[in-house]
């Protein structure tokens, strides 16, 4: 893709994104009360749609309409994800001391992370049909192999990030 497509589609992700360079590397709250765990989810969003762009080499016309609906359809799950981990630390709080812990206090959360979950199913779903509504069948191709390697070496990273980090493990003894 040539330079000037690149330009205009990083001068897009910063425009739909509301970032700045500044804002990506600071800390504690960014613009908007942005936590690190939600600017970092957003940083990848917009790194998977950069390589996406790269990958199937879309045209202008895809991206500027792709960008805005998955950044929409990223934020919508986010909020939820954000929701749900809220769920969860409450969970953990209530399981702690599992003789006080009382079922009716339970069920309710469950049921709300289980709406959670099909709700975010739901738009990973409608993410999928709406970008590929938008591709011909040789992009489409690329889409499937560009997700699979986006995953895997995001998870890659992560594991690597994870044992650099991590205290050594304690010997096993026989």
């Amino acid at each position: 893709m040539k330079a000037k497509h690149i330009g205009l589609i990083l001068a897009v992700v910063v425009a739909l994104t509301g970032g700045s360079y500044g804002q990506m590397r600071g800390g504690g709250q960014g613009m908007g009360g942005q936590n690190r765990g939600e600017r970092v989810r957003d940083q990848l969003a917009t790194l998977r749609l950069l390589r996406m762009t790269q990958a199937l080499d879309l045209t202008e016309e895809q991206t500027a309409q792709l960008f805005p609906t998955l950044n929409r359809l990223e934020k919508e799950k986010a909020g939820l994800q954000r929701d749900m981990s809220l769920q969860i630390r409450e969970l953990r709080a209530l399981l702690k001391d599992p003789v006080a812990v009382k079922e009716d206090k339970v069920a309710p959360i469950l049921a709300s992370l289980e709406a959670g979950r099909k709700k975010v199913r739901a738009i990973d779903y409608e993410m999928e049909i709406f970008v590929e509504s938008h591709l011909t069948p040789l992009q489409k191709a690329k889409y499937v192999i560009f997700n699979i390697d986006f995953m895997r070496n995001l998870t890659d990273v992560l594991n690597r990030a994870g044992q650099r980090g991590a205290a050594p493990a304690a010997p096993i003894k026989k």
